[in-house]
This record gives structure tokens, C-alpha cells and sequence, in this order.
């Protein structure tokens, strides 16, 4: 399948410790957010949206509930240093999202299952081209000298 929607604007990242997360769990402090949110603007974010929206198994209707919603706005990205990777934290729809009334459109259990799941497809495909085509810094984490050699 395939989404053809326009692209959103890049998320603005926000200073939160990932650690706040409950999917998340980050050593350090230096989550270079700044230098992330400039390459998103400079093309990876654009690079990535066209990637995710060419499989997409979101239909346009989710995606406008995701869009009214805010929740690409909602998306963190952060440098983990200690993993040498970009790590992310996706928005998503709370369980209680019936009693809440959130959106009109928001009707079943499905709905929120693919906006949910797109959204952290989304974050993962943001996170690897970052990564991969965009990030020529190196980790400034060195282990200790005094780990065990396991070579043998």
C-alpha cells in the first residue's frame, strides 16, 4: 500500500529527558536535538516521510485523525550517545481513547491500532535515515578501560 498525503511540517523537539518515556531508556545527557532537528529540516525528514508513506499501511482517513489530532508535532527524536544510535519517542492514542472522545472519525479499536503502529513505523524509518544518510558524527562514549576481555 501506499499513502499519498502531503507532507507534514518536521517536529520541533522539545527539551524532555527520554528517560521520561516508558519506552525509552537513555544514558547520558547530551541528546543533540538541535543538530537532529536542523537535519530533519535539511531533508531527512522529507526523505523519510516519502519512504514510510510509499509502504504505509495507513489509510488517508487515519492519517487526517493523526494530523487533527497533532500528534506528528508530538514526535521526539534524540541522540542516544551511549548506543551510538538517534532514538525516538512516537505519539500515539491512549487506551482510554472512547471515553476520552478524542476525534469524531476515531471509531474502533483498528483505527487506533494503525494510527498507532504508523506512527512508530514513521518514527523508526525517521530514525535510521538520520542515522544513515545524514549523521557523521561519532559516539564520544569510550568504555571503560577495565571491562574483561572476552577474545580468546
Amino acid at each position: 500500500m501506499s499513502l499519498d498525503v502531503d507532507l507534514p511540517e518536521p517536529p520541533e523537539l522539545a527539551a524532555v529527558d527520554p528517560n521520561e518515556y516508558e519506552d525509552a531508556e537513555v544514558a547520558g545527557g547530551e541528546y543533540r536535538r538541535d543538530d537532529l532537528e536542523a537535519l530533519l529540516r535539511e531533508g531527512a525528514w522529507e526523505e523519510a516521510f516519502d519512504q514510510w508513506a510509499a509502504g504505509s499501511d495507513m489509510d488517508a482517513a487515519d492519517w487526517q485523525i493523526a494530523l487533527d489530532l497533532e500528534l506528528v508535532s508530538r514526535f521526539d527524536f534524540f541522540w542516544d550517545d551511549f548506543a551510538d544510535r538517534v532514538g525516538y519517542h512516537a505519539p500515539g492514542l491512549p487506551e482510554d481513547w472512547k471515553e476520552r472522545d478524542l476525534h469524531p472519525d476515531l471509531d474502533s479499536w483498528g483505527t487506533v491500532s494503525a494510527i498507532n503502529a504508523g506512527l512508530t513505523e514513521l518514527g523508526q524509518i525517521v530514525c535510521e535515515t538520520l542515522k544513515e544518510e545524514y549523521i557523521d558524527w561519532e559516539a564520544d562514549f569510550e568504555a571503560p578501560d577495565d571491562l574483561p576481555d572476552f577474545d580468546e
